[in-house]
């Protein structure tokens, strides 16, 4: 019997400097379908992390599938911004107000940090995340001061809906406090690809009202300059992409029921962009014209610096 084969070379992005190697960052990504099926991938399949921001797309669908989005009339700009990791600009901080002002919660119930030089929680990156659990909390009527804790109503509803979408009991995922004190998840990029590829496909009405939302709003998802932004806004919805830190970053291929996830293992953010450019590009889920616009932006760091991707996925 032939072994199934679990690793592959991985992927290496090299800082040059004037065509000279200066740094590099080894990557790992992989390519699921809506069924869980790993299609191809460049690295060791089985590789792990925390989810961290890329889980915020199915935290927001809970306001869909409680019915909560819809009970306080919000719209699909509300449900984009509860998926992001925004700039915090005033654009996205009133936002986030109009959340809580239409489900009659105060801005103090808002349990994000206050970010460095700024005046208030609704201008932290993860406050719209925060808004959607308060708004299914008072939809519901589970207490609004304890939506962070591991054991809360909101929460294990949240990890029950990931855990049906993969299959899987959602108790065996271990959770740990992201930096915005919401609890995140460590899985397997195959799981992060896997989830990508529903949102795709939006086979079910509640996955396609958040695919929808991020790719008709993309300056909701993160702002202007940023890659999930341009990325969305470059390929008018054609794939939903949504970035998490230390180096994850999950795309789907709207439509075809495909998702990829990379992880960058120094957990460098430049990278997982190149990376995603490079691979993008091979598959055919962009253009060129699309990736060398992207690359000037993302590639480019400097007038003698630029990023290189060397590799490719392995078919499995």
């Amino acid at each position: 019997m032939t072994k199934k084969r679990t690793q592959t070379p991985e992927l290496e992005v090299h800082l040059l400097r004037e065509g000279i190697v200066e740094s590099r960052h080894q990557v790992h990504a992989l390519v699921c379908d809506e069924r869980g099926r790993l299609l191809s991938f460049a690295g060791h399949c089985e590789t792990a992390s925390f989810i961290r921001s890329a889980l915020k797309p199915f935290q927001a669908l809970s306001t869909v599938t409680t019915g909560a989005l819809d009970h306080f009339q919000l719209n699909e700009t509300d449900l984009a911004i509860m998926c992001s990791s925004h700039q915090g600009t005033v654009e996205h901080a009133r936002q986030v107000f109009k959340i809580l002002w239409r489900a009659d919660i105060e801005p103090t119930a808002l349990q994000c940090p206050v970010p460095v030089g700024k005046n208030t929680p609704l201008q932290h990156n993860c406050s719209g995340k925060h808004a959607g659990m308060l708004t299914v909390c008072q939809q519901q009527g589970w207490p609004l001061n304890h939506y962070l804790r591991h054991n809360s109503s909101i929460q294990a509803y949240i990890l029950k809906t990931v855990g049906e979408l993969l299959q899987m009991p959602g108790a065996e995922f271990i959770g740990v406090q992201d930096d915005c004190g919401v609890p995140t998840y460590f899985m397997q990029l195959s799981q992060m690809a896997t989830l990508y590829a529903l949102l795709s496909a939006g086979k079910t009405l509640s996955l396609e009202r958040v695919n929808r939302a991020m790719t008709h709003h993309p300056e909701m998802i993160a702002g202007e300059g940023a890659f999930d932004t341009e990325l969305m806004t470059a390929t008018n919805g054609e794939v939903v992409s949504k970035s998490g830190a230390e180096g994850v970053q999950c795309i789907g291929y709207v439509g075809e029921g495909m998702g990829l996830a990379i992880k960058v293992l120094d957990g460098a953010k430049r990278a997982k962009y190149a990376t995603a450019i490079h691979l993008l590009m091979r598959m055919g889920w962009i253009t060129p014209s699309i990736a060398d616009n992207l690359a000037e932006k993302f590639m480019v760091v400097a007038e003698h610096k630029r990023l290189e991707v060397t590799g490719e996925l392995t078919l499995v």
